[in-house]
């Protein structure tokens, strides 16, 4: 496959272990995300490799970062962009597909991802 292939350079970001579901976490809940809400809902992902793919979507354009130093312990917060917002859609159905062929999960055909608790 030819790496200008547009396929291949968009896989080339989001296979990177944890970055989809980073992705799908940020679409959950509150706009803004603290870096301490992500760890926390995302126990297996250590703080390293969260730092690492949240920067890697950050140079994408797949999330936004702002830092609030005017309290203690300073505020790192994430929210997903506009265009990382249309990428949600992808991944539900993605997850609608893999219902369909390959992964039989009655709690997971109820959920939307928005609001999935698994």
């Amino acid at each position: 496959m030819d790496p200008a292939c547009t396929v291949y350079k968009t896989m080339d970001y989001l296979s990177k272990k944890w970055s989809v579901l980073i992705l799908l976490e940020l679409s959950k809940g509150e706009e803004w995300k603290r870096f301490s809400e992500l760890k926390a809902s995302m126990k297996e992902i250590t703080p390293k490799v969260l730092t690492e793919r949240l920067k890697e979507l950050e140079e994408e354009g797949l999330v936004e970062h702002r830092v609030d130093a005017s309290s203690f312990p300073v505020k790192s917060e994430y929210r997903l962009t506009e265009c990382s917002n249309e990428l949600i859609d992808v991944i539900r159905a993605m997850k609608m597909w893999a219902l369909k062929w390959k992964i039989d999960n009655e709690p997971c055909k109820k959920q939307n991802c928005r609001m999935c608790k698994l």
